[in-house]
């Protein structure tokens, strides 16, 4: 099942109807935009996608979408989410029936100080769900356990199936590396996170992918294509010209993501599940600015007039 990931792999968000049920024709218009915008694989369940907030039917449903939309092109990666080693295995084997080729594993907070047991984790979801190959993912607490460099290479050391690892505890620079240079023989590489808010720092250190949102998915493959192909004066522009969203994206997360794919044509509505701030006058006018300044480098997908 090995997969060679490299470049801007988008998390992808999960569109909702007006009735709050999941939007399957949404999801595969979403995959769609993504591909077409140069993604090199497309990430679905993660924590953008508001999973916490999906039943295991709604994310399987939602990732057979993708997986159609995504089949002969490019890569799926699979979010195993959050529960026992036994659950997130049969998510994971469920998940790559469906076609998803690599999978995606959050050591959670409750082994904040713990390597012991986030190996005991690890090792036995890899056992449950053996031949799929794993993105460790090192979250900062709340949301993950926030591990240090020493003990995410030592677990990367256990299993041969660790193929990558996604490093979003901050400052993630020195960390991506440290893991590096701790690398054992068989980890592709570094992945970064932070929604691409520190994407020239991460390229500078070797990052082989990174996992942003999905609202400006044609900007970071633009980024990151002018960086590798010498160009870092070009790539650093769209670095400064694209922050001031992300900063803003922060704050509001999805549901900034989804008012962008709103205003972009990719979705109807900017419905969220999960208990975020909401836009007032303010934000939509600030937004609205935001997207004016950046019309001219979205290569599709572009800008509607009316609001969100």
């Amino acid at each position: 099942m090995t997969s060679k990931l490299i470049g801007i792999l988008p998390v992808l968000p999960t569109p909702f109807d007006q009735a709050g049920e999941i939007d399957l024709v949404a999801m595969g218009k979403v995959a769609r935009f993504c591909i077409d915008a140069g993604a090199a694989a497309l990430v679905f369940p993660g924590v953008a996608s508001e999973y916490d907030h999906l039943s295991l039917e709604e994310r399987l449903s939602l990732l057979g979408v993708v997986c159609r939309a995504a089949k002969g092109r490019i890569p799926v990666v699979s979010g195993g989410g959050k529960g026992t080693p036994e659950e997130i295995a049969s998510k994971i084997l469920k998940a790559k029936s469906l076609g998803a080729a690599v999978a995606m594993v959050l050591i959670p907070k409750q082994f904040e100080k713990d390597e012991d047991g986030a190996l005991a984790f690890m090792l036995s979801i890899i056992e449950k769900a053996p031949g799929v190959d794993i993105i460790l993912q090192n979250a900062p607490t709340p949301i993950g356990a926030g591990l240090s460099t020493e003990s995410i290479a030592r677990i990367v050391a256990a299993s041969d199936s660790i193929r990558y690892v996604k490093e979003e505890v901050l400052p993630s620079g020195p960390r991506i590396s440290g893991l590096k240079a701790a690398a054992s023989a068989h980890l592709i590489g570094v992945i970064g996170g932070g929604g691409a808010r520190y994407l020239i720092d991460e390229m500078n250190r070797g990052v082989i992918a990174a996992m942003p949102a999905a609202e400006i998915t044609d900007i970071h493959v633009d980024m990151w294509n002018a960086y590798h192909g010498g160009d870092t004066e070009k790539a650093r522009d769209l670095y400064m010209r694209s922050l001031p969203l992300l900063i803003i994206q922060t704050i509001y997360r999805m549901r900034l993501t989804k008012h962008i794919l709103t205003q972009r044509g990719v979705l109807q509505n900017a419905r969220v599940r999960a208990p975020l701030p909401t836009f007032d006058e303010f934000d939509v006018d600030e937004l609205s600015v935001q997207l004016k300044s950046l019309s001219r480098i979205l290569r599709i997908a572009p800008i509607k007039t009316a609001a969100a």
